[in-house]
């Protein structure tokens, strides 16, 4: 969408393909406002995280007159209905925000999509590639905010698979760097529903790559470690050696840790690393949001405090890019 940047956008409308509207829109650099009674997970995540304004109620003429672009978010259900001999589930892995970095086949499936089942971290700008009939469901998990359980996206999943439609579970990343993508391939297996998988550019290396970070150097680091932060360290879901992640000499790449961060870095440091280990964390990677904190394993959680998900720590000697040279 061709805007210039700061133009006044109103999306009316609060449903997921609204969402993907409101993306388009902040990615041309709009400012966006919602007027809409309820609205996706997604779209309240944005809203929460102060990159869009909501207004939970019914748009009126001077909403119209206030905004310099208005789109509505409503779909077209005009078009007939399609029927199908048999469903299939495609997972498509939609990167890490920018719908630029989305494959050409996962645009392909979703450009076929009869149903696209989406969440928040998606790059929801891409959902204008599907049809006007595409049903497009949001299935977003906010963290500790609203959240569509495992059990009832797999159940979608293959319901409408079953129904004769070609669904994509449309996701950020990839599908298998934690995205719970192993958990619906079987499902549908375990269902007799023909499914496949369209890898995703992941988070974990896109984010400090467009920070200028490399996750390898050579002469430096051969390799690098990719964990989760989901749950901090000594807790008995934890299944993460922190002493031999500080002696491995690898890059440590952590998703989902904006909660975790201080205890990680800590583990590591008991652990034995450096505590002047350079470190850093890029939130909103990708995203015209995208910021970027540079620090030191001991500084690290005071630096990023304040940043939100979605956010990915870097935290080796990588991370000092102007030591590089």
């Amino acid at each position: 969408m061709d805007l210039t940047p700061g133009t006044s956008a109103l999306v009316i409308g609060g449903d997921a393909r609204a969402a993907g509207q409101v993306a388009t829109l902040l990615e041309a650099g709009a400012v966006v406002t919602v007027v809409a009674p309820s609205a996706t997970a997604s779209i309240e995540d944005l809203a929460d995280r102060g990159l869009i304004t909501w207004h939970p109620r019914e748009a009126d003429m001077a909403d119209v007159q206030k905004a310099g672009v208005v789109l509505t978010g409503l779909a077209d259900r005009t078009a007939p209905d399609r029927i199908l001999d048999s469903g299939t589930v495609t997972l498509v892995g939609g990167g890490p925000g920018d719908p630029g970095l989305v494959t050409v086949a996962g645009r392909e499936a979703i450009e076929h999509a009869d149903v696209i089942v989406t969440d928040r971290l998606a790059p929801l700008a891409a959902l204008a590639w599907a049809r006007p009939d595409t049903e497009i469901i949001d299935v977003a998990k906010i963290p500790g905010g609203r959240s569509t359980s495992q059990d009832e996206i797999n159940q979608l999943l293959v319901e409408h698979a079953k129904s004769g439609k070609n669904v994509v579970r449309f996701k950020g990343g990839d599908n298998f760097v934690f995205g719970r993508g192993s958990e619906e391939l079987l499902a549908c297996l375990h269902a007799g529903i023909d499914a496949r998988v369209i890898p995703g550019v992941s988070s974990a290396i896109a984010a400090p790559a467009l920070a200028g970070i490399p996750v390898t150097h050579r002469g430096l680091t051969q390799g690098f470690t990719v964990i989760s932060g989901h749950v901090p360290p000594g807790h008995p879901e934890s299944t993460l050696d922190y002493p031999a992640l500080a002696a491995s000499g690898t890059t440590i790449v952590v998703l989902m840790g904006v909660r975790t961060l201080s205890a990680i870095c800590a583990a590591l440091a008991d652990g034995g690393l450096d505590p002047d280990t350079p470190a850093a964390v890029i939130a909103d990677g990708t995203l015209p949001s995208q910021r970027v904190v540079r620090a030191t394993l001991a500084t690290l959680d005071e630096a990023a405090a304040g940043l939100g998900a979605p956010a990915v720590a870097v935290i080796g000697e990588v991370a000092d890019i102007e030591g590089l040279r």
